[in-house]
């Protein structure tokens, strides 16, 4: 009896010991000792086709629930531009919602968390209170990827304080026109400068361990974010600086111009990429030769130049030679599986923009399931949907059940959503805490804004012919005038991507001080401060002012809204200069996103500053007209004469600025190059060698021979 009482106990130990080496098995994805691939392995493993696919689904918060994010297992959620709990919101309201949707995603099945995203493009920028730092260009102007670093830890720890992990940053877009209406989003028009500066991801990610493999995303810890590189690729070269056009260009200066940062990013480890809403179509130089029966026959001549011409006559025999021109980057597999997944070895996630994959055909949502299928034959991972989920989610599974895209695709695709999230500790922390909620628009951060603000101020010009210079200002005097559209509006100071997408206009809608506001704390107590935002010259010339401040530029705007072909400030800024220039003694701030036209005011000013949007801090921009630090920024763009130059990139053969990139003033300094005919340009002409490589491909078809002479 004993011994049956034995081999029962054993045999119940040996079932425990059973039972617990399965459930080991079980939550082996759940096991942080385990190696993050062999977690993403085992997750995939047990989710069905319909799981899947809602990881690689994005939706705005104004439809997500935690009763949607359980019973569809959405994988990510987002808050478009101004998108925002409630107006005004706090820290802890932010982190109050993304927790609610995330306890209804860790009540799926699986327990799979969502991952929150977020425009973050100067500062934690949808967010009331947060520190708002300058727009890309005017860090391009500082040309210190150091500060830009720590630009990105603080906007990573504001950016957690909210509980949010992941953000939509930087933008890597070299801008080729500034007409184009995300130009400020770039650091530069010359891409080495935006390599330099694409050091901002790891400020937000955290610099990756010295035995990282290249391509493998990393973010180090929680007071870290996940970045987005975007917008893939060439968005900053379309045709005049039109937003979501055609980028025309060869494939040579689409790697060497464009793509670079790409590589620079994926090498510091970048989690995610988003891709651009524009096409790309090459340009290629080629000449045709064909045998006389054949030109006889398609009554062509031997130079051709458009691949187009091609596509139409030879359209069955050449097609995969052409296909790619004009396609939108949403469907461009060449570029996002074979050259960002394959060449690059990128192995994060790529992400769409929103409704990117709508605007896949024109009109945009004029066949969805066509969408669906091209976006993710091309290689995209997760679609910014942002609102028709439930349509995506059937049309997508649709897709695979009738083996129009393979499994593998999906699964190539989970898998990258599935590591960023594992190699971001969202498993084991899914949930945001209050631990973080001081570091929203803390002093040490704004302190960082205003440091960056007086870094990038670019003087363009200081005192007349070159003599008698205005700047560093007096900061005592009897009496003083500050006027502008610009000088006491905290919206314009920002720029768009402020608390909402295209910005805001006035001093209520978030924390900083403006301009007039720094001016007033700077000067001596003694000093009289009047502002007017558009004094007349009567006013001006009867009041004897010591001198005055002229704040002047762009409004506010995002995205397509920016696009312009006059690139001309807001009235009455021209007549603000006039009036006020000729009567007494002026230094000009332009705030605006680009150059804009201003030789006509440029013999009237006896000061002139490039601040760009420099954000909350304008302590920054009186830091260095009265003074205290000497101007050290330098163009980041080429400043046209006129819009009729445009494109004008510095090396180009007809390259004649106002001001050439790279041009800077210091305080202090010999201002002889100040006073040059303004006509003339600033600087003569440059000599510029060209290279030319002709490279020839024989392609044969039928007998028919094509030459291409790239040039």
């Amino acid at each position: 009896m004993s011994r049956v009482f034995v081999v029962e106990v054993m045999g119940i130990l040996w079932l425990w010991v059973w039972i617990a080496m399965v459930e080991a098995e079980h939550v082996k994805y759940k096991d942080p000792k385990q190696p993050v691939g062999a977690r993403v392995k085992d997750l995939m493993s047990r989710m069905t086709l319909e799981e899947k696919i809602a990881q690689m689904v994005q939706i705005d918060r104004l439809i997500a629930t935690p009763a949607i994010m359980k019973t569809y297992s959405i994988g990510s959620v987002l808050s478009g531009g101004g998108s925002a709990p409630l107006p005004e919101a706090s820290a802890e309201d932010w982190v109050n919602m993304i927790n609610e949707f995330q306890n209804g995603s860790l009540s799926n099945r699986l327990g799979i968390p969502m991952i929150y995203g977020i425009d973050a493009v100067h500062g934690h920028n949808n967010v009331y209170n947060a520190t708002i730092f300058p727009h890309n260009i005017g860090l391009g102007a500082t040309r210190d990827p150091d500060l830009v670093k720590r630009i990105g830890s603080a906007t990573a720890l504001e950016v957690r304080a909210t509980g949010i992990p992941y953000v939509f940053a930087p933008c890597i877009a070299v801008c080729r026109d500034p007409r184009w209406g995300r130009c400020y989003e770039s650091y530069s028009e010359d891409h080495k400068i935006v390599e330099e500066m694409t050091e901002i991801i790891l400020g937000l990610q955290g610099d990756i361990p010295a035995n990282s493999w290249k391509g493998v995303p990393y973010v180090g810890g929680k007071k870290k974010v996940a970045a987005c590189a975007k917008h893939f690729v060439g968005d900053g070269g379309t045709t005049k600086g039109i937003n979501e056009n055609n980028t025309v260009i060869d494939k040579h200066g689409l790697l060497s111009i464009h793509m670079p940062a790409y590589s620079d990013s994926i090498i510091k480890g970048v989690s995610t990429i988003m891709v651009s809403y524009s096409s790309w179509k090459a340009t290629i130089h080629y000449s045709l030769q064909f045998s006389s029966a054949n030109r006889y026959i398609l009554g062509l001549h031997t130079q051709v130049h458009s691949s187009q011409i091609v596509e139409t006559i030879f359209l069955d025999r050449v097609h995969a030679l052409v296909t790619w021109n004009g396609v939108k980057m949403h469907a461009n597999r060449e570029l996002i599986t074979g050259f960002l997944k394959k060449t690059l070895k990128f192995k994060g996630f790529i992400i769409s923009d929103w409704q990117g994959i709508d605007r896949i055909t024109s009109p945009p949502y004029a066949n969805y399931s066509y969408s669906v299928q091209a976006a993710i034959q091309a290689g995209i991972d997760m679609v910014m949907v942002p609102f028709n989920y439930t349509e995506f989610i059937d049309d997508l599974t649709d897709l695979v059940k009738k083996n129009v895209i393979p499994i593998d695709r999906i699964d190539d695709a989970v898998g990258r959503i599935l590591l960023v999230k594992f190699s971001m500790g969202l498993f084991e922390n899914p949930l945001a805490d209050l631990s973080l909620v001081n570091e929203l628009g803390s002093q040490g951060h704004r302190d960082l804004a205003r440091e960056a603000v007086r870094k990038s101020l670019v003087l363009l010009k200081n005192g007349i012919n070159g003599t008698d210079p205005l700047l560093p200002l007096p900061k005592k005097a009897s009496k003083i005038l500050v006027a502008g559209t610009h000088a006491d509006n905290l919206g314009y100071q920002c720029g768009g991507w402020t608390i909402a997408w295209q910005g805001f206009s006035g001093n209520n809608y978030t924390r900083g001080t403006t301009i007039l506001a720094a001016i007033r704390s700077i000067v001596d107590p003694s000093t009289e401060v009047f502002f007017q935002e558009n004094p007349d010259s009567k006013f001006v010339k009867s009041n004897n002012f010591a001198y005055a401040v002229v704040v002047v530029g762009e409004p506010p705007y995002a995205e397509t809204a920016g696009d312009s072909m006059n690139l001309t400030m807001i009235d009455p800024g021209p007549s603000v200069i006039s009036n006020v220039c000729e009567a007494v003694k002026c230094v000009v701030v332009i705030i605006s996103g680009r150059p804009i036209v201003i030789e006509p005011y440029v013999s009237l000013v006896d000061a002139l500053v490039a601040a760009w949007l420099p954000g909350t801090e304008g302590h920054g921009v009186t830091d260095v007209l009265y003074g205290d630090y000497r101007f050290s920024g330098k163009l980041p763009r080429t400043w046209f004469k006129n819009v009729n130059q445009l494109p004008m990139n510095v090396g180009d053969s007809h390259y004649d600025p106002l001001f050439p990139f790279g041009f800077g003033l210091k305080t202090g300094s010999v201002p002889g190059v100040v006073g040059r005919s303004t006509s003339a340009g600033v600087v003569g002409r440059p000599y510029i060698p060209f290279i030319v490589v002709l490279v020839t491909f024989n392609l044969y078809f039928t007998g028919i021979i094509f030459n291409l002479n790239h040039s």
